[in-house]
């Protein structure tokens, strides 16, 4: 048999080559970063003839990955002299995108922090860090604004009062160096002012400032404020935008264009030429935690980040969050106190209304309807806040009991009756609304329970002569929509403002004086141990809509449950006192802040595969000695199906965070290498706020 040895004679001599020139001139492998789903970087040769003077850390590149022709974005995290692997069978960088890298040194050590600590891939978490665009090798070029760079300062500040003016003073006597201020203020007492106060001394000095808030809502009516106080240029940055400008936000803060961000969670990891400063608004707010791919905590990011760069990071909020005051307490944050409404404001009276046998037209009472129409006789505007978008969250058979179930989760389907449609909350599932039951043929459909639709519809025919706005997420699909709106609430063109969690912080209404919370009983009972702070500080941060000018406020809780512990200490104390309360419960049970916990969440259509895999997590778990973790699980999640997939989850607890981070740092490279991982959809969710 003739074999052709012609090739192998020309790979052989190829090899020995290399060999030799390797001897001469050692090889430089770059390290890179891929986003793929794999905990590792891989190893390249650097492109030929490259200076190593002129290489960059951060960079991006372009790089063979996979089979065949295909081609990915990488990033240069490192470059070392030799590799684990041999080098004939390294690929060849095809050549580097960024002639200067887009991201620091410090960027990197965040990023790199980031990976380790949320054990998400590096390759996923440098990419987050980019705009679309840049994320697929387009090029970094800024386009030009039609107007000159600005970088003049106005002088419009107002009169603070002493509390105000402490806040100030301390944390610009603290700019230039790492400290974190946790700035608890009532509502209506004047955060912002002391923001901008503060971010007009961080400009003074050349630097750059960072504000990040929880809901897109609040972005416009804080650019405006942030424009009516600063002649600079302030770039913004959320989902709503187009990706052309969110790569030009980025890329005028990364080149130093703009001297203030303000953006929502994902805008963390822009960077800056000279950040000075970072503010989280609303800190204590879920939002900031990201619940899908990389599961990061914003809050906490930007503490890392403000102390990798020696600056301050001021939260704010009417209600910290549990692990902030648990921080204050511990002397890690410095605590700054609002005790009062500025100006001539004064906070509004909380009333619980108990409804309990009372006549309702469709979840209001007769004596929310009188003080409605006493508040809008004297031109006065009203805002009933109900956190339940559709008609109604159920139908059901008045016949047979019959209820109308998505096939494909766990939840009922919810009444829109606008659009003749029942619709899944969760998958995104739509039907036509039915006209008969499907069980008994016979029965009568009823809608029950209270949507934000139906309470409108009830709205406009007891009041037809006063204009009613609805805001939650429907209502405000269009692009420019709640701009809109908002501004039709400032010029007092609407009467009634009916609204779900959009409206519940942050929003200035001058002419609201009566705030009602329709169903605040919802949120009492829950099976999460975080519930009971999230509805505290809902009822807190609603009712600080009311009386925010030189008119009093009042605010109506329609409860069921009027001796209900969680409520009483809000009207008859404050926030603080529920808090104090709260915690030590917490720390009885030893629940976080008093401890630590990740969550591992899998999924799979076939209900048998996501036990065998968290069996299988245990299994290894097991196999590491003395971790002092506690494993509690695998159990059905609390919404066991959803959009056709069968869920379940395992908690991890410890008391020590090195514990649990340590056990995560040797399992996942693992986990993920398991060949039942390959078949589930699986996720890590470290420091969860959600168990759902």
């Amino acid at each position: 048999m003739f074999v052709d040895n012609s090739n192998l004679m020309l790979a052989d001599k190829t090899k020995v080559t290399l060999m030799a020139n390797n001897a001469i001139h050692p090889p430089l492998i770059f390290k890179v970063a891929i986003a793929c789903p794999l905990y590792q970087l891989f190893d390249y040769l650097a492109p030929e003839n490259i200076e190593r003077d002129k290489i960059e850390l951060g960079a991006r590149l372009m790089v063979p990955f996979g089979f065949g022709d295909h081609r990915k974005v990488g990033y240069l995290v490192g470059v070392a002299d030799n590799s684990e692997w041999e080098l004939e069978k390294l690929k060849r960088v095809d050549r580097i995108i960024d002639s200067h890298a887009l991201l620091s040194a410090t960027d990197l050590a965040l990023l790199r922090w980031v990976s380790r600590y949320y054990h998400h891939p590096i390759g996923e978490v440098i990419s987050t860090a980019f705009p679309k665009a840049l994320r697929l090798g387009k090029a970094a070029v800024l386009v030009a604004e039609q107007n000159p760079p600005l970088t003049e300062l106005k002088n419009t500040a107002l009169a603070s009062n002493t509390a105000q003016q402490t806040a100030i003073d301390t944390v610009c006597n603290g700019l230039g160096q790492f400290a974190v201020f946790l700035l608890e203020g009532v509502t209506g007492s004047g955060k912002t002012e002391v923001y901008l106060q503060i971010i007009h001394e961080v400009l003074k000095r050349g630097q750059q400032v960072l504000v990040l808030v929880p809901e897109i809502s609040l972005t416009p009516q804080l650019e405006e404020r942030f424009k009516h106080r600063f002649a600079v240029n302030i770039a913004v940055s959320h989902s709503k935008l187009t990706d052309n400008q969110r790569q030009n936000a980025w890329l005028q803060a990364q080149q130093g264009a703009c001297s203030i961000l303000l953006g929502t969670r994902s805008a963390l990891f822009t960077p800056f030429t000279h950040l000075g400063l970072i503010i989280l608004d609303e800190e204590h707010d879920s939002s900031f935690k990201q619940q899908d791919s990389l599961r990061f905590s914003a809050r906490d990011v930007a503490i890392v980040r403000g102390k990798l760069l020696n600056i301050p990071v001021l939260l704010g909020s009417a209600t910290p969050s549990f692990e902030s005051l648990h921080n204050v307490a511990k002397q890690r944050y410095q605590w700054l106190h609002l005790p009062e409404r500025a100006g001539y404001s004064i906070t509004p009276a909380l009333h619980l209304l108990d409804i309990r046998n009372k006549k309702m037209r469709e979840g209001l009472s007769e004596a929310l309807l009188t003080e409605m129409q006493t508040t809008l006789a004297k031109n006065e505007q009203v805002l009933l806040f109900l956190n339940r978008r559709g008609f109604a969250p159920t139908l059901i058979c008045h016949g047979c009991g019959w209820v109308a179930r998505c096939l494909h989760c766990e939840a009922n389907l919810v009444i829109y009756a606008d659009e003749n449609l029942l619709r899944c909350h969760h998958c995104g599932t739509e039907h036509r609304l039915l006209n008969a039951c499907p069980a008994c043929k016979t029965g009568e459909l009823t809608p029950l329970g209270l949507g934000t639709e139906r309470v409108e519809k009830v709205l406009k025919k007891v009041f037809p002569d006063k204009v009613t706005l609805r805001l939650d997420t429907d209502s405000v699909r269009r692009k420019g929509s709640l701009e809109n709106y908002l501004e039709q609430i400032h010029q007092g063109e609407i009467d009634i403002i009916l609204g779900t969690q959009m409206l519940a912080k942050g929003h200035h209404f001058p002419n609201v004086t009566l705030v009602a919370i329709l169903d605040v009983d919802s949120g009492l009972f829950s099976i999460d141990f975080h519930a009971a702070e999230k509805v505290a500080q809902m009822i807190v941060q609603v009712s600080g809509r009311a009386g925010r000018a030189e008119k009093a406020g009042k605010v109506i809780m329609q409860t069921r449950q009027p001796d209900h512990p969680l409520l009483t200490t809000l009207i008859q104390h404050s926030y603080q006192r529920f808090a104090i309360s709260a915690l030590a419960e917490r720390n009885a049970a030893g629940l976080p802040p008093f401890s630590y916990q990740a969550l591992v969440n899998a999924q799979a259509r076939d209900e048998e595969l996501p036990v065998t895999f968290l069996k299988a997590f245990i299994d290894l778990a097991a196999q590491t000695p003395k971790h002092n973790v506690l494993l509690l699980g695998p159990v059905a999640a609390p919404m066991a199906k959803r959009a056709g997939f069968h869920r379940y989850q395992l908690l991890l607890q410890s008391n020590q965070r090195s514990d649990l981070q340590t056990l995560l740092t040797t399992l996942i490279p693992d986990v993920a290498k398991l060949k039942i991982a390959a078949k589930v959809r699986w996720s890590l969710d470290v420091d969860p706020v959600d168990l759902y």
